[in-house]
């Protein structure tokens, strides 16, 4: 059975939505979508992390419930710098199945280091508090969509 990716008729090719964009144009869209950093996301997670272990020591008025606060928001921050770092090591990939296969390797890293940092809490943190845990993660886990909320408003549509 032989595939065809292209429009089988004149009829099927005109009403097609899709109109491939030339190397100019492909250009001038990368100028106006930068990519964002990887590590500007993980500086905005150590910010988000620092201001929910800070909050959750203010409001509850133990030390104890601000680190384990903190520790939830290392346990998100560590894995995404290891992530970074190796996302920016792939680039020099020779091709894109070899990229597909780094990134899923780095990503499988990350979440092994996630759980091995949660595994390991209960040790490591005196007086846990398990919903200080879990709200330092999930506000430093949020901060890649405010990331990208703040990229997609600076985006201006062409027609």
């Amino acid at each position: 059975m032989n595939k065809k990716y292209a429009p089988e008729t004149e009829a099927e090719a005109e009403d097609s939505d899709f109109n491939p964009l030339t190397a100019e144009e492909a250009q001038q869209w990368r100028q106006r979508n930068p990519p964002v950093s990887p590590w500007r996301v993980v500086a905005g997670q150590v910010l988000a992390g620092t201001l929910v272990a800070l909050l959750a020591w203010l409001v509850s008025g133990r030390s104890a419930v601000g680190w384990s606060a903190a520790y939830g928001a290392l346990a998100v921050v560590l894995p995404a710098a290891l992530f970074a770092r190796g996302l920016a090591r792939q680039q020099a990939a020779p091709n894109a199945g070899a990229a597909m296969v780094g990134f899923f390797g780095w990503e499988l890293a990350k979440l092994m280091l996630c759980i091995a940092m949660l595994a390991m809490a209960p040790k490591l943190v005196t007086g846990l508090s398990w919903l200080a845990l879990l709200a330092g993660m999930v506000v430093t886990m949020k901060t890649y969509w405010i990331a990208l909320l703040l990229r997609r408003s600076g985006v201006r549509k062409t027609d």
